[in-house]
C-alpha cells in the first residue's frame, strides 16, 4: 500500500507539472490572441478609412462626370393643368370634377395598361443638355411608332426634330453613363448592354423595349447598391432614377 501511495503521489506530481505547462501555454495563446485582436482591429480601422477615402474619390469622379460630360437636369414644360383650365372656363364646375381631371392628368396609358404618374406632363429629364430629353413617365412609344411609320413611308426623312431621335440619343447617353458608373463604383451590372445599342440601326418594337428594360434594370441595380431611397425610385423612370443616383444629396454614393 505504501509503494502504491508513492506511485500515486509521483503521478500526481507529473500531472501537476503538466497542468502548469498547459496553463503557461494557455496564457501564451491568450496573449497571442490579444495581439492578433489588436492587429485585426487596427487593420479593420485602416480598411474602413481606405473605404471612406475610396468612396470620396468615387463620389468626386461621379459628380465631375455628371456635371461636365453627362449633366442630368429636370426640364419644366409650359403645360397647364387641365383642371385649372377647365375650372377657369366653367365657374360652375364641382370640386369632384376638378379632382377627377387632376387624377386623369396623373394617369398614363402605357404598354396596354394605365400607370399612375405624379409627374406626367409637368417635366421631362434631360441628359448632356436641355435639347436631349426623355418623357418623365417612361413612355417611349414615339420611337418605335416612328420606326414602324418609316418602314411604310418612302423617301428621305427630313424631320430633324423628330422625338424618336431625341429618345434614342438620350437612351444612348444614359447607357454610356451607366456603364461608366459601373466601372467607377466597381459594381457588376445584371444586364449586358452596349453603348451603341440605341444609336445604331432602327430597332423594332420588341428589341427596343427589351433594351430599355435592360437599361432600367441596370439603373435600379446601381441605385440599390448605393442605398438610394426606394420611395424615390420608379421602374419606368430611366433618367429620373439616374438623377437620384448621381445627386450630391445621395449620402452613400461611392460606397
Amino acid at each position: 500500500d505504501t509503494e502504491g501511495l508513492l506511485r500515486i503521489k509521483e503521478e500526481n506530481q507529473k500531472h501537476y507539472r503538466r497542468a502548469q505547462r498547459h496553463q503557461e501555454k494557455k496564457e501564451k495563446i491568450q496573449r497571442h490572441n490579444r495581439k492578433l485582436g489588436d492587429l485585426v482591429e487596427k487593420k479593420t480601422f485602416e480598411l474602413k478609412t481606405q473605404y471612406e477615402h475610396l468612396a470620396n474619390l468615387r463620389r468626386t469622379h461621379i459628380l465631375e462626370l455628371t456635371s461636365v460630360i453627362f449633366p442630368i437636369e429636370e426640364v419644366k414644360t409650359s403645360m397647364r393643368d387641365p383642371a385649372d383650365v377647365s375650372s377657369e372656363s366653367d365657374n360652375a364646375m364641382t370640386s369632384s370634377t376638378v379632382s377627377k381631371l387632376a387624377e386623369a392628368r396623373r394617369t398614363t396609358y402605357l404598354s396596354g395598361r394605365w400607370v399612375c404618374d405624379d409627374h406626367n406632363g409637368d417635366t421631362s429629364i434631360s441628359i448632356t443638355g436641355p435639347w436631349i430629353t426623355l418623357p418623365n413617365n417612361g413612355d417611349y412609344s414615339a420611337y418605335y411608332n416612328w420606326v414602324e411609320e418609316k418602314k411604310t413611308t418612302q423617301g428621305p426623312d427630313m424631320e430633324h426634330n423628330n422625338p424618336a431621335y431625341t429618345i434614342s440619343a438620350a437612351l444612348c447617353y444614359a447607357t454610356q453613363l451607366v456603364n461608366t458608373l459601373s466601372l467607377i463604383l466597381d459594381v457588376n451590372l445584371p444586364k449586358k448592354l452596349c453603348n451603341r445599342q440605341f444609336c445604331g440601326e432602327n430597332l423594332s418594337r420588341h428589341r427596343f423595349t427589351r433594351a430599355v428594360k435592360k437599361l432600367n434594370a441596370n439603373i435600379l441595380h446601381l441605385c440599390f447598391s448605393q442605398h438610394v431611397n426606394l420611395d424615390l425610385l420608379h421602374p419606368l423612370h430611366t433618367l429620373r432614377n439616374l438623377m437620384y443616383l448621381v445627386s450630391p444629396d445621395t449620402e452613400n454614393l461611392g460606397r
